[in-house]
């Protein structure tokens, strides 16, 4: 725990149990009372019986949250003074920012919202969002005045889906607020929790605009590594051999080629753009970065299919393994998976394709994308296979058991380099 103070008479609302908002649940509830508030029954049905689906905090952190209440009845909130707000913020079919779950936590908020209550957001946001999109509704539900009778503060989620090494705690903190009073009393909260600190950005504008940039620099440099890995294709050279000699300089990136998913690097430049073209600005560097990554799922299935024409395979008819469905590694988060585009891609050129993920879960597979995966692969059936995740059982297996799925002619396409060079017909 961090070796700040605790905040005194501070009761927590976290609203949207997800992937950001309960491990800051938990670690709040190891030292504040807090309500855990989602609108799914099921998922806190789930949480009260120790079990969070998306594996983000085991059952013995859960336990340890002592304080940490589990709820789905607005009326619960009532007595809270500070409420923290963690539901996602996607993009529609047209890929403009789709408010709805932020504007409707801050209708319930609204409902039970009181006078020098504070309410602060996580979710990723263009800048201006809070105050111009969020504290109206807040207004207009609870009859109060911003600034007067209630305040808000901004504290971008830094989650990082599957990865145990960098948790809620040891991620340094951005943190705002709407005075500066607010603002200090906003970052002693976070701070009291979080061992790696806190900065305190100037405004609420500046610190949803570091967070909306720290994506979209992510995105952009994995779209530049994409359209090396186009080139080089084209060229006959490995673009991992290029990678790691280029690597040897010590400020080279280490990117490397893929599918760009998820609920952050996929999404939040959108965010950007369409508060840059709603003040006249059309940002052209940050939509061709998006334009690149977002082609990415039929590139590689037209790399295979024309791989698998060359070898002499008859694509119509075939069957093609797709390893790996979630937008990355050992995580069963399905958020915007672009490994989507790649089976719609193939489908498109009549392939067979089966969908193997040990760490997804089947129900959710079928009702979020139409697919239902396939509970291991067979043996010796298929005339391709791509994999898509880099999930650490399929690095577990040798050269040996990859191709054993397949046919004798085989294309075997590896995105995330888990095999060797010497294993794979094809790479990124």
């Amino acid at each position: 725990m961090s070796s700040a103070p605790l905040v005194e008479n501070v009761k927590l609302a976290v609203i949207g149990l997800g992937y950001v908002g309960l491990p800051l649940a938990v670690e709040f509830g190891k030292h504040y009372p807090v309500i855990g508030f989602d609108i799914n029954q099921k998922r806190i049905d789930a949480l009260k019986a120790g079990n969070d689906t998306t594996l983000e905090v085991s059952e013995g952190e859960m336990a340890e949250a002592t304080q940490l209440q589990y709820s789905c009845t607005a009326a619960d909130l009532a007595d809270c003074n500070i409420y923290i707000v963690t539901v996602p913020t996607p993009i529609d079919e047209h890929k403009r920012p789709d408010l709805t779950p932020l504007i409707k936590a801050s209708e319930t908020i609204g409902k039970t919202l009181k006078a020098g209550d504070i309410v602060i957001y996580e979710s990723t946001v263009y800048p201006g969002a809070t105050e111009e999109d969020c504290v109206p509704v807040l207004e207009r539900v609870s009859g109060l005045t911003f600034n007067k009778d209630f305040f808000a503060g901004y504290s971008p989620e830094r989650i990082n889906p599957g990865d145990k090494e960098h948790r809620v705690t040891t991620i340094m903190k951005v943190t705002s607020g709407s005075t500066p009073e607010v603002a200090d009393k906003v970052d002693a909260l976070y701070k009291s929790i979080i061992s790696a600190g806190t900065h305190k950005a100037s405004s609420i504008k500046v610190a949803e605009a570091a967070k909306v940039i720290e994506n979209t620099q992510r995105d952009l440099n994995i779209a530049l590594i994409n359209e090396l890995a186009m080139i080089f294709n084209k060229m006959d050279i490995d673009t991992l051999d290029v990678l790691e000699a280029a690597g040897t300089k010590w400020n080279f990136l280490p990117f490397r080629p893929g599918l760009v998913g998820g609920h952050c690097i996929g999404v939040d430049p959108y965010y950007l753009t369409h508060k840059a073209q709603q003040i006249g600005y059309h940002p052209e560097v940050i939509l061709a970065g998006r334009k690149v990554n977002d082609g990415m799922g039929r590139y590689v299935a037209r790399q295979m299919i024309k791989a698998m024409l060359k070898k002499g395979i008859p694509v119509k008819g075939s069957r093609v393994l797709v390893m790996g469905l979630t937008f990355k590694e050992n995580c069963p988060d399905l958020r915007n998976t672009r490994v989507v585009d790649v089976i719609s891609e193939l489908k498109e050129y009549h392939v067979d394709v089966d969908v193997y993920d040990p760490w997804v879960n089947p129900q959710e597979a079928k009702n979020e994308y139409g697919i239902e995966p396939i509970k291991a692969p067979q043996q010796g059936v298929y005339d391709g296979i791509v994999i898509t995740v880099g999930h650490s059982e399929f690095k577990a297996l040798d050269q040996a058991a990859l191709r054993a799925f397949g046919k004798d002619e085989l294309v075997l396409f590896d995105l995330k380099y888990v095999a060797s060079k010497q294993a794979v017909d094809l790479r990124l």
